[in-house]
């Protein structure tokens, strides 16, 4: 045996020891996941408080504190992510999480909830993001993951305007770097594509691109970028704008890759429950906010924010439900509810305003 021979089997056997000790440390903190679960739900029978196994503000606390101490040389990103699935098997234990999202299987919308969840969590599918709405109201899923902006196309105005007939909160986000690709099935060839399939969104994101490579092809828009993979499976001369989720699910061939017209495209997704979440000490809040329509409306809306120093991130507007010419305003802004400089805030803002509607406190995007 040479001596890289004998290098590279002390190597080898070293790695099987530090294999053998992150399993045990492992199924260690998968156990002690379940002597949590058994305390919760002793403390639920005697006090008659709800069940509550994830703790989203718990989560993002663990995930910050993993890429804080994190020396390398895997990423900061790449640990909270093998943190990420350890924790969203070990919470499967206490409670399997069901999470509706808008479907079908392959969108990234999906991609979002795995991101958030992990591989554990339960998935359901649904048409439209009002269902999605109301399947998380009737208690039929435990959460509901919508997409709410895009940094190229902007605001998802069917999220905003669902927000306005609900009582349900804004518990966490999901910030997912879009990345769109070309693929055929099996029937297609690459120089005979006549005919390409996405959402109209997608279509937008990657319009310079196609001008140049495929300007003679018809884009036909539909309802997802799944259903674009799932139509060009069996279909002769035509392709699909999606990701690679859905080539996957539906076998399809990628024959271009990014082909987004910018490189940081993303898109922020809202998770949605039945309860709120308490402060993670690193939080964004969302509210709605109805104004008479009067001179100096949005000055009167603005100066609290200012004067109290709350970091306001996000400002929307969008048709009112109550009248022609009325609208609203979706604010994002820095901070928890329960803190003091918010709360004089929200003060001052519903001195003025004809409504205001608290969606929801929750942790900023941790990953």
């Amino acid at each position: 045996m040479s001596q890289y021979d004998q290098q590279l089997l002390a190597l080898r056997q070293q790695i099987d020891g530090l294999d053998q000790q992150i399993e045990q440390l492992i199924n260690d903190r998968a156990k002690a996941a379940q002597q949590v679960a058994e305390v919760k739900t002793q403390a639920s029978a005697e006090t008659g408080e709800d069940l509550v196994f994830y703790r989203p503000e718990r989560e993002a606390q663990v995930l910050s504190r993993i890429m804080e101490r994190n020396t390398g040389p895997l990423s900061n990103e790449d640990m909270a992510k093998l943190f990420r699935q350890i924790m969203s098997a070990c919470l499967a234990l206490e409670q399997p999480l069901t999470v509706a999202y808008l479907g079908p299987e392959g969108t990234f919308t999906q991609q979002a909830v795995i991101k958030h969840f992990g591989q554990w969590a339960r998935t359901k599918p649904m048409a439209a993001i009002d269902e999605v709405f109301r399947e998380v109201e009737a208690g039929a899923v435990h959460y509901g993951v919508v997409p709410v902006e895009n940094s190229t196309e902007g605001v998802v105005n069917h999220t905003l305007d669902s927000f306005l007939n609900t009582n349900l909160h804004i518990c966490g986000e999901v910030e997912l770097r879009i990345h769109h690709h070309l693929m055929i099935g099996s029937n297609t060839r690459a120089n005979k594509i006549s005919r390409i399939y996405s959402h109209q969104q997608s279509f937008a994101q990657c319009r310079k691109w196609l001008d140049l490579n495929y300007p003679n092809a018809e884009r036909v828009p539909v309802a997802s970028n799944a259903e674009a993979a799932k139509m060009v499976q069996s279909e002769w001369n035509s392709a699909a704008i999606a990701g690679y989720m859905a080539a996957e699910l539906y076998d399809l061939t990628l024959i271009h890759e990014r082909i987004e017209d910018r490189p940081d495209n993303s898109t922020r997704f809202l998770i949605i429950s039945r309860t709120p979440v308490p402060p993670s000490g690193r939080d964004k809040s969302s509210i709605i906010v109805q104004l008479r329509n009067e001179p100096g409306a949005l000055y009167h809306l603005l100066k609290p924010f200012a004067e109290h120093q709350v970091d306001m991130t996000r400002l929307e507007t969008r048709p009112s439900p109550n009248g022609s010419w009325a609208y609203v305003f979706f604010i994002d802004f820095a901070g928890h509810f329960n803190d003091e400089h918010v709360q004089a805030c929200m003060a001052d803002v519903r001195k003025f305003a004809v409504a205001v509607q608290e969606l929801g406190s929750y942790p900023k995007a941790v990953l």
